[in-house]
């Protein structure tokens, strides 16, 4: 399509009426000339020719920190160990490496003398005879007893014990002498061996033969013989407890009555607790079950050191036969204040 020839003689006109009528309506735009940021300059310190190098070692643990640890880790005491251990890993908890390997050290050299000391036992236990090994106690004192006398005594007691590596050996004889007026009003006599044979850690196997004299209580002799199965429920250091079960045969000879043997079953409980280094206490029970008598038996001591190898040891037994001769009170309670020795 062609444009008439009057339109294209007016075009000129109209582009130049165009930017008048613009600048009628808006203000005319100025611009600024923009200046140059000033140049960046850095302020900086000469720097040297030669940049020293100095060897600097790891941090390490504090001096006074390890002075404690190196004299707490001389000692025996693994658990005070662990205790500083423990806080000086709180402290210095960038340290912990450090710390860790002194305690490893520590218990390293600890299991290698504990084998090493055991194994020297062992050597030693295996290497004894039969008269060796044994330790015992003597104990010697008054007594107040209550049930079929009531007045003071003297009492008596002998206890050896050997340990070795399965077997265990336990004798004890007892004696308890009270006279009133000239008249003997109680002689209780006793003894008994015990064997004991370690199956593990926790079980053993037991005999035991006991004889008791207490014309008081009504028989001159009794003769007991029982073997059985025990257990271990507490062995550690300071607190042991010991269950014992089996069948019994007693032989009694009465002083006014006809002889009798009868089967039983015999149950004891032999509990140690060592409080601190001077004050131990003790709780021994027993009971026979039969068809015809039964008796139980308690004995609770308390035991303190007074200097070494010597104690002061109060006690108090009950002993409760069910069918008792004729004439013979059921219990007997017998208080007990004597010196110990051990040796």
């Amino acid at each position: 399509m062609t444009m008439p020839l009057p339109v294209l003689a007016s075009l000129p006109f109209l582009l130049l009426a165009a930017p008048v009528h613009a600048q009628e309506q808006e203000e005319p735009l100025v611009l600024l000339p923009i200046e140059p940021p000033p140049p960046l300059v850095l302020d900086l310190p000469d720097y040297p020719e030669y940049v020293p190098y100095v060897r600097a070692d790891k941090p390490r643990l504090p001096l006074p920190v390890r002075s404690l640890l190196e004299a707490a880790m001389k000692t025996d005491d693994s658990a005070s160990v662990a205790a500083l251990v423990k806080f000086a890993q709180q402290t210095q908890p960038y340290d912990k490496d450090e710390i860790r390997d002194m305690q490893r050290a520590y218990n390293d050299r600890r299991a290698k003398e504990i084998a090493a000391r055991t194994e020297a036992e062992l050597a030693r236990i295996r290497a004894s005879g039969v008269l060796q090994l044994w330790k015992g106690q003597v104990e010697v004192g008054a007594f107040r007893s209550t049930g079929n006398t009531d007045n003071f005594g003297y009492t008596a007691a002998l206890k050896l014990d050997r340990k070795g590596i399965k077997w265990e050996h336990i004798l004890q004889a007892n004696a308890d002498y009270q006279e009133d007026r000239g008249t003997v009003t109680r002689e209780q006599f006793s003894a008994s061996y015990q064997p004991r044979y370690t199956l593990n850690e926790g079980f053993f196997t037991y005999g035991r033969t006991q004889y008791e004299r207490d014309r008081i209580q009504g028989f001159a002799d009794r003769y007991t013989l029982s073997g059985g199965l025990g257990y271990r429920v507490l062995n550690r250091p300071g607190m042991t407890l010991a269950l014992e079960a089996g069948p019994a045969v007693r032989r009694t000879n009465y002083v006014d009555d006809v002889d009798q043997t009868t089967k039983s079953v015999l149950t004891s409980i032999d509990f140690d607790w060592t409080i601190n280094p001077t004050i131990k206490l003790t709780q021994d029970a027993s009971s026979y079950v039969g068809s015809d008598n039964n008796t139980f038996t308690s004995l609770t001591a308390i035991e303190a050191g007074m200097m070494k190898g010597l104690k002061a040891k109060l006690s108090y037994s009950i002993e409760h036969e069910t069918s008792p001769p004729a004439g013979s009170l059921k219990t007997d309670t017998i208080s007990r204040f004597s010196l110990v020795y051990g040796f």
